[in-house]
Parts: structure tokens; C-alpha cells; sequence
């Protein structure tokens, strides 16, 4: 039988069983854990309420740009017309290109994990929407990917915006930043990120929006917070 590491069984003694406990106590709990030598992630996770009144289930689908950012690091690929290079490089793009990184992108090669588009070219990038939709690269206006401002773009990617979606059971997760962050930078971008979610509940949804929250880091275990 599998016996669990030493630090994992150390971890363990930190856990509470169904008891919720503050936002700020748990980050201090999910640090104190986070014993490995890697900058951990500490993520968030949240059950939400996706019956309406009137309608479907309800779909979350937006972005949340983090006071302090979230420690990810991407890597930003830029498509725009060719008089916009300059500015896309000068701003911090990784990958910058016009009809070049079409080709590219056609041949199914990807070496970035954020694509933002120009208005102008995103006639020429439709097509290859069922190649890109799956892997979460499809620009979007609402998700600040489909802009004509590349520079205000890239630096929201690059600092801080993330995107945030629910899966079919209405469960949603997102990292808020690393193990290496302050507690106070963390609680602020806990409280932050759950304020967001809150202000897309719809009219169509009635009682309680969000039912569960959770924090953890990468490599520790969960804590439920009590309500928001």
C-alpha cells in the first residue's frame, strides 16, 4: 500500500474537517504549507449557481484583472497589421507577426499561451477558430484578447489579467497568486477576485450565487471559507 510522504502527513495536521474558517486564515494556513522549493501557486475554487429562473443554466465567462497579479507568467503572441509590429514588441509581446504568424498558426504550432488580435485582422484569423478555440486561444473582445490599444493589452495580460469560466456542474478555478506573494497582496487578490465573480450573478438567479469557496496551493490541501 501507497503510504503518503512525510511532508504530506505534516501537512495533515494543519486540516479541519467541515469547519470553514476566514479567507485571511486561510491563506495564512495554504502558505504555511506550501513547503516545497518551487513558487507554488495558491489557487481558488468556487461552486456557483447556474439555475436561473427564466432560461438555461447560466454560462460565467469573463475576466478579472488581479490588483497585484497572479504570478503567471505567459507568453503573449500578438497579431496585427504590419504598421503595428513595432508597438507590439516595443509593449512586451513575445511572438509578433501579421499574415507570417497566420501561417503559423495554420500549421498548428503554437509557442505562446495568450493571443491578442487587432479588430483589423480578426476576418483573416476566423477560419482558424476550431484549431485554436480548443486550446483557449481564440481572441475575444470580452476577454480583452481582440483590441486595438496592443500596448494597454499586453501590459493587463502581462500584469494581472486572467480569464475565468464554470465548467458544465458550475465548478470554477483560478490561480491568485504564489506561495512567494504577501499574505496581504493574497487577501487582497482573494477578496478582490471574489467581488468580481459576485458582480456577475444575473437578475435571473435568485438566492445564494456562490455556494462554495475553496483555497489551496499547488501542492497542499484544501480549506472551505466561510460565507462572503
Amino acid at each position: 500500500m501507497k503510504q503518503n510522504s512525510k511532508r504530506y502527513r505534516e501537512i495533515l495536521k494543519n486540516s479541519f474537517k467541515e469547519k470553514k474558517i476566514s479567507g485571511k486564515e486561510a491563506l495564512e494556513l495554504v502558505k504555511k504549507n506550501s513547503t516545497t522549493k518551487f513558487d507554488e501557486s495558491i489557487d481558488v475554487s468556487l461552486k456557483i449557481n447556474l439555475k436561473q429562473s427564466k432560461g438555461g443554466d447560466f454560462s460565467l465567462r469573463t475576466v478579472v484583472n488581479l490588483p497585484n497579479g497572479s504570478g503567471k507568467k505567459n507568453k503573449v503572441a500578438v497579431l496585427c497589421e504590419a504598421d503595428k509590429t513595432d508597438e507590439a514588441k516595443k509593449a512586451g509581446a513575445d511572438v509578433v507577426g501579421s499574415d507570417d504568424l497566420i501561417e503559423t498558426i495554420a500549421s498548428g504550432k503554437f509557442n505562446f499561451t495568450k493571443l491578442i488580435c487587432t479588430p483589423a485582422m480578426m476576418g483573416k484569423i476566423g477560419k482558424h477558430g476550431k484549431v485554436l478555440g480548443p486550446k483557449g486561444l481564440m481572441p475575444n473582445p470580452k476577454l480583452g484578447t481582440v483590441a486595438t490599444d496592443v500596448t494597454k493589452a499586453i501590459k493587463d495580460i502581462k500584469t494581472g489579467l486572467i480569464e475565468i469560466r464554470n465548467d458544465k456542474d458550475g465548478n470554477l478555478a483560478s490561480t491568485i497568486g504564489r506561495k512567494s506573494f504577501s499574505s496581504e497582496k493574497l487577501l487582497e487578490n482573494f477578496n478582490f477576485f471574489i467581488e468580481s465573480v459576485k458582480k456577475e450573478k444575473p437578475d435571473t438567479i435568485k438566492g445564494v450565487f456562490i455556494k462554495d469557496i475553496f483555497l489551496t496551493s499547488t501542492m497542499g490541501i484544501s480549506y472551505k471559507i466561510g460565507a462572503k
